[in-house]
């Protein structure tokens, strides 16, 4: 059972904008086809690289390693390379920001790209981050599962894995915030120069991905989840599901739909990723490892009630932890840099028999104790010459 328990299918997508030889946007056309796994996010310039499902997260790496390398093989030949950093660059105004241009079988996809620029305008779109996707093997969850029907016992599972997911959001993000550097074209046109926010990651805060309204879900059942989404969508105040900008989605079979999750539930995704530029692929594996140990430890809590009033504290907690100063920010009631010990040092004591996942949890830990001392660190850095944003995410990091 404890192998079962560690078994999985894994996922990677990542986010990032395509720049010229100057850093500016790149105002080429999507070099790469139709090709799902090289495909575009929002805008034209913007790749998004999606793995195969993998049975192991080194493999999901691995697949990612090869997706850039073919990308970088393209880019250069044609002068250009890939912005890694969740920020984007200096940018003159909007029109260096083209709408993704699908066609055909696809036209749907621009169509509702565009949806989502008379909404949100183009800015917002530009922050890119990683996707962590995951699923427990079919086989351990029909191992625990204690009922004749396993297809509403899957779907129970996720959903109470997701509010779970949903209530310590805050956790992998305060961990892996990485870009607290913006440049002021962000916000105007004509701006130029570098500043510090007063977020360490924009995009998980008050100002980046979230949408115009606080939504409230009904997680009773699946159905009911489901319902609630829908009625989003007929009041018109989401074009459809993936608009729903929340830090973990729960995702059905199939392509993500609300009619798909008629098939059931596929896997948890968790949305919270900075791009960490010290890192060549983006991400710090050890950082998506513990990101696997939370998604198993909170597999084993127990259901809860989600109200109304913990879906808006979560929310708020989760931008709180994006914040760049923590010193006075708290969950539960208590620091959230104390907080975030107990929870590791009580993942310490669920993964007490196995030697890598404390190596990992060790890792994490003394990554709090950098967190908190990061005012001091910052002021040395920002007063050196170079590059602020790498350097700062390298603090962040760890």
């Amino acid at each position: 059972m404890k192998e079962l328990f560690y078994k999985g299918n894994f996922g990677i997508e990542r986010e990032t904008l395509r720049v010229d030889n100057k850093g500016k946007l790149a105002q080429t056309p999507h070099p790469f086809g139709e090709d799902p796994r090289i495909t575009r996010d929002f805008c034209e310039n913007q790749l998004e690289l999606i793995t195969p499902v993998c049975p192991s997260l080194r493999e999901a790496l691995k697949e990612l390693e090869k997706l850039d390398a073919a990308v970088n093989s393209t880019l250069s030949n044609q002068g250009e390379h890939i912005w890694m950093y969740s920020n984007p660059p200096h940018f003159n105004n909007e029109n260096d920001i083209p709408v993704a241009k699908f066609s055909g079988k696809h036209t749907g996809k621009r169509l509702y790209r565009e949806n989502l620029q008379r909404r949100y305008g183009k800015r917002l779109m530009l922050f890119s981050g990683i996707h962590f996707n995951f699923s427990f093997s079919d086989e351990y969850l029909r191992k625990i599962c204690n009922c004749t029907d396993f297809r509403t016992f899957k779907d129970e599972f996720y959903l109470r894995l997701y509010k779970q997911l949903s209530i310590y959001s805050w956790l992998p993000l305060l961990l892996t915030a990485a870009s607290p550097v913006y440049d002021l074209s962000l916000y105007k046109d004509g701006e130029i120069g570098a500043v510090t926010s007063n977020y360490a990651s924009i995009r998980s805060g008050d100002q980046g991905y979230w949408n115009e309204f606080e939504p409230i879900l009904d997680h009773s059942d699946l159905s009911s989840f489901v319902d609630s989404i829908k009625n989003y969508v007929d009041k018109g105040t989401l074009f459809s599901a993936s608009e729903l900008y929340l830090p973990v989605r729960l995702k059905p079979v199939g392509v993500n739909s609300i009619d798909n999750f008629k098939n059931g539930v596929s896997h948890i995704e968790l949305r919270m990723f900075d791009l960490n530029p010290t890192k060549k692929q983006g991400i710090d594996e050890t950082d998506l490892v513990f990101s696997h140990l939370l998604i198993m430890y909170l597999s084993k809590k127990e259901d809860f009630i989600y109200t109304k009033q913990m879906q808006q504290e979560a929310i708020r907690n989760h931008k709180n932890a994006a914040l760049l100063d923590l010193k006075n920010i708290k969950i539960d009631g208590i620091p959230i840099i104390s907080r975030a010990k107990q929870v590791i040092s009580d993942m310490k004591t669920f993964y007490k028999d196995d030697s890598n996942a404390q190596s990992v949890l060790d890792y994490e830990y003394m990554k709090l104790d950098d967190r908190l001392c990061f005012q001091v660190k910052a002021d040395e850095i920002y007063r050196q010459e170079g590059d602020i944003d790498v350097r700062a995410a390298r603090v962040l990091s760890g």
